[in-house]
């Protein structure tokens, strides 16, 4: 199966106008790869001024979270028909911040899941074990009670429409990666727990990784069979590796 390679930008709470300006100059100024997408995912109050500076269409805008509710009295959430109207194409959904720091359960990471295809959106959803867990050899049964509750709310065309990314917790933000084979192995994992569900659907998902990713490890993490992108946080402030990262081969 001849999957997309998907390098997906999230700034996390970082960034202002200038940085929207000198991202897009650079990205408009390059072409991307039929075979390739990218995906810039700034904090909510500049996806307006990122869809408009925008000309390469290789380049998506993506949301950093959505909420589950379409709409109503939710203050400060922003829904995923919202997301739609801005002309908004991804969501990161369940980034292991969000997790950790506001306790997003893998069932509410399910129903936003939902929530994004409903109105046609891509969701990115992250899985991904902490260093603890992987040192007590839970990393498999972290991966699998994060991905079930997706797998069992979503049909077979909804999952092939999911593009899930494994951010190991203890690698990001940390200057630490998974070496190529330790995050290849897990891929595969994720991969054949997919399958486990639905064959079709795991052979069409792309699955990136997200820890660390550079300019100096890319290319040897993107050359694995079961890694198709990352998901990249720090590198993808600095205008100048991003792009590198973009015109990987």
């Amino acid at each position: 199966m001849n999957r997309k390679t998907i390098v997906a930008a999230n700034w996390k709470m970082n960034g202002d106008l200038s940085l929207v300006n000198a991202m897009t100059a650079a990205l408009n100024a390059i072409n991307i790869r039929t075979e390739q997408q990218v995906v810039i995912c700034p904090p909510a109050p500049y996806l307006g001024a990122l869809t408009q500076a925008n000309q390469n269409p290789g380049v998506a805008i993506g949301g950093q979270n959505l909420s589950e509710h379409q709409s109503g009295a939710y203050t400060g959430e922003v829904s995923a028909l919202m997301l739609k109207d801005l002309s908004v194409q991804y969501v990161i959904v369940g980034h292991s911040e969000r997790r950790s720091m506001y306790a997003e359960s893998s069932e509410l990471v399910a129903s936003k899941t939902k929530a994004a295809l409903d109105q046609g959106l891509t969701p990115i959803v992250c899985i991904g074990e902490s260093e603890q867990e992987r040192e007590q050899g839970d990393t498999e049964k972290v991966l699998s009670e994060q991905l079930n509750p997706v797998l069992a709310t979503l049909n077979s065309n909804e999952l092939s429409g999911v593009v899930f990314a494994y951010e190991p917790v203890w690698a990001i933000g940390t200057g630490k990666t998974a070496s190529a084979e330790m995050a290849q192995q897990t891929h595969r994992f994720i991969r054949e727990h997919i399958a486990a569900t639905d064959t079709q659907a795991a052979d069409n998902v792309a699955i990136l990784y997200g820890g660390s990713v550079n300019a100096g490890n890319y290319q040897e993490l993107f050359a694995q069979p079961d890694i198709d992108g990352g998901l990249i946080g720090g590198a993808s402030l600095k205008v100048e590796e991003f792009k590198k990262i973009c015109l990987a081969e």
